[in-house]
């Protein structure tokens, strides 16, 4: 407990240095450069050692390697070495390119075909048919896992997820029950990742599972004899919280000031309540098999289809003009849907959309505090490239590849940095350890790691998110003007129940344990067979995890404790658990659970 509790509170610190790649090149040495000549081993020695003519002139160091972990670090939930290799030898951009080209494995088809094979799994072992429904919320997270365990569609996934925590639905909700409405609306979010911003706003405004969560589902035209007016909740939050913020900005992201030093509001509740009058009218398009119902307005959710967009009821839209932001009016006598595309294009056009939009995936891909420089240069290709306005293969490739997220020396500035979202440490450990998998199945409802740290895809507490982006943890913050959103969540029982989550990952005690949480995947768990070739020598297998999980950033410090650690184990347990595999499990433990890997630079 002593030794969970120090680590508590390592991880609560976020003053990380840094070290220069140099620390880490050569053969496992953190300082300086060791020389070792091929000719003092054998060619089948176990241990990696860099050739001496190679390891001066720089052709045999890892810096690129190195540089190729962090970028994938940011660019996807993890990879294994042997990609980071294969990424390593070509120009990132190439990478990006190829990643443009892949196309996903639609998820609302993968929940209904895992629905339908585990209820008959369940059938065959003498179940009822009738205790299979409909998919539920943990279907869709059977089908999020078994996308994302051996695909190729790395950067699409992970911008999807990006988005998903901007863009906010969440089974947190009465959406619990709708599996494959969950599993279509993240459908919505794959398919635009590389597409236009403008079209994604469109598509996720019409999306039922947005119109229950936020409830303009049904919304009805004004009835004021009935006291009935529309309702202005996605009115609100299509505003504050997916476009344009809350004050006027600058294309760098900072706030536009009036004489008095005081910031702009973006929009006021007279604004909200005619942009309210927009989103009335949308209703079911179609209903479910099982229904006995016709779609009309006013049908509940229970009875409509949740992977079909939404339906436009003109004679339950507000009529009349709408007086929007900027002196901007909607005209009378449109349709409801020609209402719709004029306020999403008004607002995909204000000023404020690319550079509110650019700072949040930079917060979810790079870095917490970004420079307005870079926050400009994003802008810059979200407003124009190449004649186009909000290309988000434009905006994506800007975020990635700008000076900023790749320089060594910014990764070194004080103002860098962000702490990695605690499901995505889950994510990036499953990718990047081997799996033993019996039947090709990776279900996995992720519930337990859920109720532990308050995260899995789509299940935020509320449209805000699971954090705020604005979020200041301490006076150390405030007083550096700096922000850590991620630091929301991160307090004394989630910290603790991480490190236990870690500890369930890397310890074979747990592996029993595993197969009703955890790691463990309907029969899967952790292989670390190919670590183990690396374990007789501490310090080399301690490098050869900070390339996979520190992107070789493990400070000498958190490295030189870890290497102490593992050295301790001089014995295994019996002939089932040997000494290599507690040293690799140890190493692992300890590497997961430091502010080293927490923490992205």
């Amino acid at each position: 407990m002593k030794k969970h509790l120090l680590f508590v509170l390592v991880c609560f610190s976020i003053g990380i240095s840094a070290q220069n790649y140099r620390d880490y090149l050569g053969a496992g040495h953190s300082k300086g450069i060791t020389v070792t000549s091929s000719s003092q081993q054998t060619k089948t020695n176990w241990r990696e050692s860099a050739d001496a003519v190679n390891t001066i002139n720089g052709n045999g160091l890892d810096g690129r390697l190195l540089e190729t972990s962090r970028f994938l670090a940011q660019a996807t939930f993890g990879t294994n070495l042997d990609y980071i290799k294969n990424v390593s030898e070509m120009p990132f951009e190439d990478w990006i390119d190829n990643q443009f080209g892949i196309e996903s494995t639609p998820l609302q088809q993968l929940t209904q075909d895992i629905f339908s094979e585990a209820r008959q799994i369940h059938i065959s072992n003498g179940g009822n048919a009738e205790d299979f429904d409909t998919p539920n919320w943990q279907y869709f997270m059977y089908a999020w896992w078994q996308s994302n365990i051996n695909n190729e569609d790395l950067l699409r996934q992970r911008i999807a997820l990006a988005l998903s925590e901007i863009l906010v639905v969440s089974r947190d909700s009465n959406l619990s029950g709708y599996g494959l409405g969950l599993a279509d609306y993240y459908d919505v979010l794959k398919d635009n990742a590389f597409g236009n911003f403008k079209d994604l706003l469109k598509d996720i405004t019409l999306h039922p599972m947005m119109g229950v969560y936020l409830s303009h589902y049904n919304n009805p035209k004004s009835i004021p004899d009935r006291n009935i007016h529309p309702d202005e909740n996605f009115a609100r939050e299509i505003m504050q919280l997916f476009t344009i913020g809350l004050y006027e900005l600058n294309q760098d992201g900072t706030y536009v000031i009036d004489g008095q030093g005081n910031r702009i509001p973006t929009y006021n509740n007279d604004d909200i309540k005619e942009f309210a009058k927009i989103f009335t009218g949308l209703g079911p398009a179609e209903v479910e098999d099982f229904s006995n119902k016709t779609p009309k307005f006013g049908l509940g959710h229970y009875h409509a289809r949740k992977d079909v967009p939404m339906m436009m009821y003109d004679e339950w839209h507000e009529p009349g003009p709408k007086y929007l932001l900027n002196g901007y009016t909607v005209p009378s006598g449109q349709s409801g849907m020609q209402d719709v595309d004029a306020a999403i294009n008004h607002l995909f056009n204000h000023q404020n959309t690319a550079p509110f939009i650019s700072i949040r995936l930079i917060q979810q891909l790079v870095k917490s505090n970004p420079s307005p420089a870079y926050v400009s240069r994003v802008s810059a290709a979200f407003n124009n490239t190449k004649g186009v306005r909000g290309d988000m293969k434009a905006v994506i490739k800007a975020i990635l590849l700008d000076e900023e997220a790749r320089s060594c020396s910014w990764a070194e500035n004080p103002t860098s940095g962000k702490m990695i979202e605690p499901m995505m440490r889950y994510f990036n450990v499953v990718r990047q350890i081997d799996l033993d998998d019996n039947d090709g199945r990776f279900w996995n409802n992720g519930q337990h790691f859920y109720r532990d740290t308050g995260q899995a895809p789509l299940s935020a507490p509320s449209v805000f998110n699971f954090f705020l982006p604005e979020y200041v943890p301490n006076s150390a913050f405030a007083n550096a003007k700096l922000v850590a959103p991620e630091f929301q969540i991160h307090n004394s029982a989630t910290s603790i129940n991480y490190l236990n989550q870690v500890d369930a990952w890397t310890n074979p005690r747990w592996y029993e344990v595993l197969r009703t949480w955890g790691l463990e995947l309907e029969g899967t768990t952790l292989n670390f067979e190919a670590l183990t070739y690396y374990a007789k020598d501490s310090e080399v297998l301690v490098n050869q995890l900070d390339k996979l999980f520190t992107r070789g950033q493990l400070s000498n410090d958190t490295k030189q404790t870890i290497v102490k650690a593992v050295e301790g184990i001089t014995r295994g347990w019996g002939d089932d658990v040997t000494q290599a595999d507690l040293r690799v499990k140890m190493a692992l433990y300890l590497i997961m659970i430091s502010p080293d890997y927490v923490i992205l630079k």
